[in-house]
């Protein structure tokens, strides 16, 4: 049976090992293992949204409302942009699919910082486009520039802060740098962590509306799956110019979130003081691995974000110590294949992190 050729040279997208499967490899109880693989909210979920969410069950049976005018209504308030602004995707990866779909094809170029969401080089090479990366592990947008001067992409993907080291950029970078790049050219600015970089350094902020008000061609993309606690319920959304959302809406399947995730994310937004409190505990137990890491002379990666990047040894091999603390039930991200000799490790609650310090410390 013959498939696309574009699908030839994709690799599949490889997400934090589940419990579940853990479970089933190791033979180790459920309650014994730690997942810090996938940077999900450890203090869970609002009890606001399970409350609501708990209320509606019996509405299962009946399709979604497809116009989403709750939840598209609370984001266009929280931006203060219309609803016409606003695309709900399964996720955010969901809305850089339509974006990818929508403006690329074969021949065409996207450039990305060199390590960031993998996700980006999937979806373009969905359409047979050429993937430019930059060669700075951090985002240099002078190169960026320097590229795109070179190469004329039809895409650029600015993530900040960044899948999966963690750094971020100043806001006022990222408006310098759209300044000079021309309307037909779709910039993304990836913001899914941005909830935590603003908490950590205000000028990592980057106003939506804003984008909204002075370029037509840059969609600002935010999810529900990290600060907001609800990553199974897979809920992202995109602002941008009504002409850009208007395209994107061809591509999206009716339906394309249920229910329950549409009430929960509605919920969600509105309960401020539970992000608020994910938010502040993060940067509290993030001090601790910032001190393991000048303990054990490890480097670590500045972030903004609720993971942090472990940056190994040349002594160390970061697959063999993701390996053997998996064995252990601790699920960490091993980085090997964005050619790093790094883990990734999300920050967890006080006894979680506790225990990834003594387990790692055996393997070190």
């Amino acid at each position: 049976m013959k498939f696309n050729k574009n699908l030839e040279n994709i690799k599949t997208y490889e997400a934090g090992k589940p419990i579940e499967l853990v479970v089933r490899e190791y033979g180790i109880e459920p309650k014994d293992i730690v997942k810090l693989a996938s940077n999900e909210n450890p203090y869970g979920t609002s009890p606001k949204v399970i409350e609501a969410v708990s209320d509606i069950v019996s509405k299962m049976a009946l399709y979604p409302d497809d116009s989403m005018i709750k939840l598209k209504g609370a984001l266009s308030a929280r931006f203060d942009v219309k609803d016409e602004n606003v695309i709900i995707g399964s996720g955010s990866d969901q809305v850089i699919e339509f974006l990818i779909h929508a403006k690329a094809h074969a021949g065409s170029k996207i450039l990305m910082n060199s390590i960031t969401f993998a996700m980006y080089e999937i979806y373009s090479k969905h359409v047979g486009a050429e993937v430019i990366r930059t060669s700075s592990q951090e985002h240099n947008l002078d190169e960026f520039y320097e590229l795109y001067k070179k190469e004329k992409p039809e895409i650029i993907f600015i993530c900040t802060p960044n899948n999966p080291t963690g750094d971020a950029l100043d806001a006022d970078k990222i408006y310098n740098f759209l300044e000079k790049i021309d309307s037909d050219t779709l910039v993304v600015i990836d913001a899914a962590y941005i909830e935590y970089a603003i908490a950590k350094d205000v000028k990592k902020k980057v106003d939506a509306k804003a984008l909204v008000e002075q370029f037509d061609n840059v969609i600002y993309l935010g999810t529900f799956s990290k600060a907001y606690g609800l990553g199974g319920m897979r809920v992202g959304y995109g602002v941008a110019d009504s002409k850009i959302i208007k395209e994107l809406y061809k591509l999206r399947p009716p339906f394309n979130i249920t229910t329950l995730s549409l009430e929960a994310a509605s919920v969600a937004l509105g309960d401020e003081e539970f992000v608020k409190k994910s938010v502040t505990l993060n940067f509290e137990q993030m001090k601790r691995y910032e001190e393991f890491a000048k303990e054990q002379k490890i480097d670590i990666i500045n972030s903004y974000t609720n993971f942090v990047t472990l940056c190994l040894n040349s002594s160390q091999d970061s697959t063999k110590i993701s390996t053997q603390l998996l064995q252990k039930g601790m699920i960490v991200r091993d980085l090997s294949s964005y050619n790093m000799n790094a883990i990734r490790v999300t920050i967890g609650t006080d006894e979680q992190n506790s225990r990834f310090f003594k387990l790692v410390t055996q393997f070190l």
